[in-house]
């Protein structure tokens, strides 16, 4: 046979592996970016292609808006666009509820957790449903406003209006990317170059990262296009990048990153060393503390290789501060299980955004607490949709050492199951942000939990008497640091002149569109005497602050960081020019849609303050 054979064979199989690549693997980029394998890609044999706008939104994290209305819910995502290709600030959009790093640098940031792979950087999510299941060929995103915020795009294998729940749920990436700083707030219309899955669906997951932002993003709608017909990847091609041949095949072979979870924790035969070479020589310590800085699916494939690193891996001091949110496509009832054994010194747990769907149930949340919940100081469980009263009781139960709990967007637990957090005194942080407790609950857990210094109720539309809280806060909670009452509807003058006599150690208030405050009864005064250590003030669209509350502000919270006094129309620039002139350590004012301060002000006061971000929104 001629050398020249080999060489066309082994060719050939390179060839193939690069389309095989091109085929797996998506091109990241919007629409004038992609790369030059797109044009030329074709479905074989031509479907009809299906466009198809969302029909509903089945679940998100956060939203900035009232759960009582549309202005600047994630409900604004379904449906046709209302304001594309309109850009500005509208409340007929979808907008989540922070952006920047503001939240990261007030008094109730909390620490993050080690271990989190760079790879995951969402910050909050929201899944929409279509109505016809599709091969995905395009998903087509119109933000209005500041966009750049969205970083991964997910299908799902399930039907959402199957009668039929299928045995296993499958998510697969279409796309994801690295936050970026997209310049300028304009509309545009996001349509990232999407990976080939092998399933149709109907359900699309949209996960953002806005720390890179000046302010809220604004999304419109969601397009998703596709076909009935799996489509098959031509060989019609003219470039390969050679880019994609590159050491990302693992991503490929653990999908999100823990799709062997359950097969790799539970390998139990390991080849044999008659030495383990430089290990034996490295004190056990040492290689633990190298060993810390891996992801938790690296360990899990480090356990494979030999019994001293299995040892080393399987040892519950590398599972002290545990993050399975990376992985909640994965994670399952039989992942917690073989996770046990690992986690019997465990203090640290966030298993936020997982179980949804099925994947955990009550017995195993509750199997894996009643094994390793004994040293739990906190928990995370935020959008933990699988969670009901017997979990919470559990919780209370086998966690006594608990002090932070995080049930954010927990909106499945019923009012009644919240009576259970009372049992835990030693809590210090509680977060009930959008979820169903109600005011009687809610006084029992103020009574009995006197150590709490962090406290989040906001959208908590279920609470009727907010003035009866706050008085109870002012009498049991003397330790409160921050308390977030965004949107509470009923909150007035003698409730804050109660919470302010009683909280003044203080030092984050979120009051934002909270509509009964009026500043003519003297409350935001009252609020500047008695609390000197407020470091954040949010007083979002409240109309009636005035320039005498900027001033009782100047004058006695010299500490303020960070002032939200979006729309008002009392506020005049010489009161905001004797704030940042008394708040030295001042870093972010919003006078968004405030009337008496304009583009012109603005610029004046950012050259005679620049360490300063203020922020001027506006609509077209």
């Amino acid at each position: 046979m001629s050398p020249v054979f080999p060489m066309l064979t082994a060719l050939s199989m390179f060839y193939y592996m690069c389309l095989r690549r091109r085929a797996r693997t998506a091109t990241r980029g919007e629409i004038n970016s992609r790369r030059a394998i797109e044009s030329n890609t074709r479905a074989l044999p031509i479907n009809v292609e299906i466009v198809q706008y969302a029909k509903e939104v089945l679940d998100f994290s956060s939203h900035y808006g009232s759960e009582n209305s549309m202005s600047y819910t994630m409900w604004n995502l379904a449906g046709i666009p209302n304001v594309y290709p309109s850009s500005g600030d509208f409340t007929q959009t979808a907008v989540f509820r922070t952006y920047g790093t503001w939240w990261d640098h007030c008094p109730s940031a909390r620490l993050p957790f080690k271990r989190t792979p760079p790879t995951f950087c969402s910050q909050d999510y929201v899944e929409l449903a279509f109505e016809e299941p599709v091969y995905p060929t395009a998903v087509h995103i119109l933000e209005t406003y500041h966009p750049g915020a969205v970083v991964r795009i997910l299908a799902c294998s399930a039907n959402p209006y199957s009668q039929n729940p299928p045995a296993e749920v499958r998510w697969e990436v279409l796309w994801s990317e690295a936050p970026t700083k997209v310049n300028g707030p304009q509309a545009r219309q996001f349509t990232p170059c999407i990976k080939q899955i092998n399933f149709p669906t109907n359900l699309i997951r949209l996960e953002v990262n806005s720390s890179l932002l000046d302010y809220y993003t604004e999304l419109d709608a969601v397009v998703l296009h596709g076909v009935k017909e799996r489509p098959v990847l031509s060989l019609k091609t003219s470039m390969i990048d050679m880019n994609d041949i590159d050491e990302d095949e693992d991503e490929d072979k653990y999908g999100c990153g823990m799709d062997n979870l359950n097969k790799q924790l539970s390998i139990v035969t390991l080849r044999e060393w008659p030495s383990n070479g430089y290990f034996d020589k490295l004190p056990y310590e040492l290689i633990q503390l190298i060993l810390s800085h891996l992801s938790v699916p690296d360990l899990c494939r480090l356990a494979q290789t030999c019994k001293l690193l299995y040892q080393h891996c399987c040892d519950p001091l590398q599972y002290i501060h545990l993050s399975l949110q990376p992985y909640w496509a994965r994670i399952n009832d039989t992942s917690l299980e073989y996770l046990q054994s690992r986690c019997t010194l465990i203090q640290w747990l966030n298993l936020s955004w997982t179980g949804n769907r099925g994947a955990i149930s009550v017995s195993g949340f509750s199997r894996f607490l009643k094994v390793c919940g004994s040293e739990l100081v906190r928990l995370e469980l935020s959008c933990g949709h699988f969670l009901n009263e017997t979990c919470l009781e559990v919780i209370t139960e086998t966690c006594p050492n608990l002090q932070e709990l995080n049930l954010s967007s927990c909106d499945k637990i019923p009012p009644q199951a919240f009576n259970h957090i009372a049992k835990v005194g030693s809590l210090k942080r509680l977060i009930l942000y959008r979820t169903k407790v109600e005011q009687t609950a809610l006084l029992s857990i103020l009574n009995f939990c006197s150590e709490l210094q962090h406290l989040s109720l906001g959208s908590c539309v279920m609470i009727e008497d907010y003035d009866l809280v706050a008085s109870m806060m002012g009498a049991k909670c003397k330790k409160l640091r921050s308390l977030d009452l965004w949107r509470c509807k009923n909150i007035t003058e003698s409730g804050i002149a109660e919470l302010a006599s009683g909280c003044q150690l203080l030092e984050e208030l979120d009051l934002g569109w909270c509509p009964t405050l009026q500043s003519s009864t003297g409350c935001f005064t009252n609020l500047a005497r008695k609390l000197p250590n407020l470091q954040k003030l949010f007083l979002t669209a409240n109309r009636s602050v005035c320039d005498s509350d900027i001033e009782e502000l100047a004058a006695n919270c010299t500490h303020l960081r960070q002032l939200d006094i979006l729309g008002t129309r009392m506020v005049s620039p010489a009161s905001l020019r004797k704030l940042l002139e008394s708040c030295k350590d001042l870093s972010l004012l919003d006078v968004s849609f405030c009337s008496q301060i304009d583009n012109r002000v603005v610029l004046e006061l950012n050259a005679n303050f620049p360490n300063v971000f203020i922020k001027k929104s506006f609509t077209q």
